[in-house]
């Protein structure tokens, strides 16, 4: 099979990408460097089945080729991370929305099969402790909170990706990913495990945002792989919406506690307020965000199995190395 990834030189893409050379399939790559990173995928330039175009996805010439050479892609290029969007909201909007957008055009020309990365910021500030279901209602805050123009735009690209499938048939699944970590991850947009993990190791203090009683679940890399590569590859999948995560759920300050003992640690735990992080009107944050995945499960029979401490404990050795 020829798979495109787009966003591929970033975290998820660059796993993507060795995952599906490692079944034998040929991928191609685009990504514009703006948060992913060349060191990501350099071992795999001398694989003959691999090939990376470094452009944009608004280059709709480039993407035409691309496309028109690939049997399936992975929609994964896409303004990410809190910090980024708080700074770059209209950038944010336009690559999310547009890109999307010429993507969905390019591929119902030739009616290739698309996995588009949605997020787990489409619940908005639902905080009733109960696992959001894929069919939930949505509840954001004003236009006014910058933080809210991520859910915004990727509920657009899930809308204009339902629309080509019920319009034109166009094969799409949604995936709606929660809180993925692993190795190569970055902590420079706002990422909160491998951000913990530098501070821990280089003695710095760990900076919590808030109280740290937000709660969230942790999905490792590999078992993200799992799910994303199953979806794909069913045919059930074709336009519906999938959560993509675990039940591994603890806290953020309990994250920073087992940070701090597993990378054997002497930092402090330092709580920040939200007003001393933020310019004040740009960001809200989630109390609580946790996935149901029966319908996952039932589908391509996913079953998350890295638990968060097996989980750090591999991006701790990454990080040493």
């Amino acid at each position: 099979m020829k798979v495109l990834i787009t966003g591929g030189a970033g975290f998820i893409g660059s796993h993507l990408a060795e995952r599906h050379l490692a079944m034998g399939d040929q991928v191609s790559i685009i990504d514009n460097l703006s948060t992913g990173s060349i060191k990501n995928v350099q071992h795999l330039e001398n694989n003959p089945r691999f090939s990376c175009t470094i452009d944009d996805i608004l280059n709709v010439e480039a993407m035409r080729v691309l496309v028109a050479e690939c049997d399936l892609i992975y929609h994964l290029a896409a303004a990410v991370g809190v910090e980024l969007i708080i700074e770059n909201p209209l950038q944010s909007l336009t690559t999310n929305i547009r890109g999307t957008e010429i993507l969905l055009e390019l591929a119902n020309e030739k009616k290739k099969k698309v996995v588009l990365a949605s997020t787990s910021e489409i619940y908005g500030k639902r905080n009733g402790h109960v696992p959001f279901k894929e069919d939930a209602d949505r509840l954001l805050g004003p236009t006014t909170v910058t933080r809210w123009s991520y859910s915004t735009s990727k509920a657009v690209d899930e809308l204009l990706a339902l629309a080509y499938w019920r319009e034109k048939r166009l094969p799409c699944v949604i995936v709606r990913p929660f809180n993925i970590v692993g190795p190569r991850q970055s902590g420079h947009y706002g990422m909160v495990v491998p951000r913990f993990i530098r501070q821990a190791m280089l003695g710095y203090p760990i900076t919590v945002y808030g109280d740290g009683e937000q709660r969230r679940c942790w999905t490792y890399i590999d078992d993200a792989l799992d799910g994303l590569v199953g979806l794909a590859t069913s045919d059930k999948a074709v336009g519906e919406i999938f959560n993509l995560g675990s039940h591994f759920e603890t806290s953020v300050k309990d994250l920073a506690d087992r940070v701090k003992a597993l990378a054997k640690s002497k930092s402090e735990i330092e709580l920040i307020p939200y007003e001393h992080a933020w310019r004040e009107g740009v960001y809200e944050d989630l109390l609580y965000r946790a996935p149901d995945l029966e319908k996952i499960r039932n589908c391509v029979g996913y079953d998350p199995k890295v638990d968060l401490d097996e989980a750090l404990t591999r991006i701790i050795a990454h990080f040493e190395r």
